[in-house]
């Protein structure tokens, strides 16, 4: 059923370019949970929740909203945006930017792998500061989401 018959309107798969959507997370317990569940909900929202790469972005947003809770004096907001990519920022209370632990630091410890994982499943991701923090975001190509697949002329990056 679509709006011309009175029922709820059909997903089309594709979200309006440039539509954001914002969690505030100041202070929320359990932040990580409600953080996936909101990402869940939108992927779903948008149609792209059909393919493997809908539970990549559930990862980095677990991923980076842990790392904000962790060494970014807490986890302020969580922003997803559509456009050509799925755009995750994460907005904390901490200005000093992230940095990834070098590699086989401590293989099969916990802890320290997070952007390590955020640079494996995403396309681009990186970080900036302002007045009271920064933000830590990342990139999924819309034609992954869409389709399960990576663009052609964009390999799986390496750690």
């Amino acid at each position: 059923m679509g709006a011309a018959t009175g029922g709820p309107p059909r997903r089309t798969g594709a979200p309006a370019m440039g539509q954001r959507r914002r969690l505030a997370l100041h202070s929320i317990r359990g932040a990580v949970g409600k953080g996936r569940e909101f990402t869940r909900q939108t992927l779903r929202d948008w149609g792209w929740d059909r393919h493997e790469s809908a539970e990549d972005a559930l990862l980095v947003v677990s991923e980076l909203v842990t790392n904000a809770a962790l060494h970014g004096g807490g986890c302020h907001e969580l922003v997803l945006t559509a456009g050509e990519t799925l755009r995750i920022d994460v907005v904390d209370g901490e200005t000093a930017l992230p940095r990834a632990r070098p590699a086989g630091g401590r293989p099969g410890a916990p802890g320290g792998h997070g952007l390590h994982i955020v640079q494996r499943l995403c396309d681009r991701w990186g970080s900036y500061t302002h007045s009271s923090g920064k933000v830590v975001w990342a990139e999924i190509e819309a034609s992954r989401l869409a389709t399960g697949r990576r663009h052609p002329q964009a390999p799986p990056r390496g750690i």
